[in-house]
């Protein structure tokens, strides 16, 4: 896959004040590098280019006609009516990512996606995302995820799946923020800021980095075995954990008509084990419960996800 080139300045990111961060608590942004490892760049690349791709689609201009964006270090600054969605990956990858909008740049890509004018450049920023804007942008993002997926696959070895979805912000530390900025026509800002949580980072690592096969005396076979050196590196990685207690598909329409009150029944009884989940991905099973006044979970079975051995001939 070949990436879209990017012109020096001309489609700037947004630069967020130093005092519009937080201070403190779960949105406390992370000291960010300035340059990238290779994987993590090759990740947030790809989908810079097929961002840049479906956009070019939507409108009917040529790649190199449509808005370019560009990637920036500065991570977007966070206010109430941002609007977040978690990638959860699946298939040869697993781990979670972030996707934060304002709800201005939000409400400008869902135009793009319906086909709507854009508004002038001293336009009133939008306050918060229209709610048919907001199921617009969230078809945008699922159809450049379901593109990513496809490009990113032999760069991982099989074939990856992109599971987008509304959230809040993530509570994980993010190993690396990117922010994708560009202006549309009329001179609007949009930028697109992708978080990347621990746990898909250390995959991606894991994949770039494969043990160097140590030497082998004539005659003797290889070791399927990587030594545990390779793995020392991801052992101090800090991973978030959550608990499911059952699940339930609604329609979209039951979705928007929750209000306070609403009992939502999950699919799984009250003898159901409760499902520990590292970013999204089933590793054990056990029972709820309360340890000083604080909830818990009694481990019953852990999942082994290892491939089977392979059979001799």
């Amino acid at each position: 896959m070949t990436d879209v080139p990017v012109p020096p300045s001309s489609n700037p990111a947004p630069e967020p004040s130093a005092e519009s961060r937080p201070k403190s608590g779960s949105d406390v942004r992370p000291e960010l590098r300035s340059e990238l490892r290779p994987e993590l760049r090759h990740w947030c690349d790809t989908w810079k280019t097929c961002l840049q791709n479906v956009l070019s689609q939507i409108s009917g201009k040529p790649a190199a006609e449509a808005a370019t964006f560009e990637s920036s270090s500065q991570p977007l600054p966070i206010t109430e009516s941002d609007v977040w969605y978690t990638v959860v990956g699946g298939g040869a990858i697993h781990g979670e990512m972030s996707l934060h909008l304002t709800a201005d740049s939000g409400t400008r890509l869902a135009q793009k996606f319906l086909g709507e004018p854009e508004p002038a450049p001293d336009a009133v920023a939008a306050a918060t995302i229209a709610p048919e804007n907001k199921e617009a942008l969230e078809e945008l993002l699922r159809q450049i995820a379901g593109l990513a997926a496809t490009a990113l696959a032999s760069g991982v070895g099989g074939e990856v799946q992109l599971h987008l979805s509304a959230s809040a912000a993530p509570t994980w530390s993010s190993d690396a923020v990117v922010c994708l900025g560009t202006r549309d026509e009329a001179g609007n800002s949009i930028a697109l800021e992708i978080q990347i949580s621990p746990a898909l980072a250390a995959e991606l690592q894991q994949r770039s980095q494969p043990a160097a096969a140590p030497p082998r005396a004539p005659g003797s076979t290889a070791s399927a075995t990587a030594p545990a050196s390779a793995y020392d590196r991801l052992m101090d990685v800090g991973l978030d954990v959550k608990l499911r207690f059952g699940t339930r598909r609604m329609l979209l329409r039951d979705v928007l008509a929750l209000s306070a009150g609403v009992v939502i029944e999950l699919e799984n009884t009250l003898q159901s084990p409760v499902d520990l989940l590292l970013d999204g991905r089933l590793i054990a099973q056990g029972d709820v419960v309360v340890v000083d006044g604080k909830y818990g979970l009694r481990i019953t079975e852990v999942v082994d996800r290892a491939p089977p051995a392979l059979a001799t001939g």
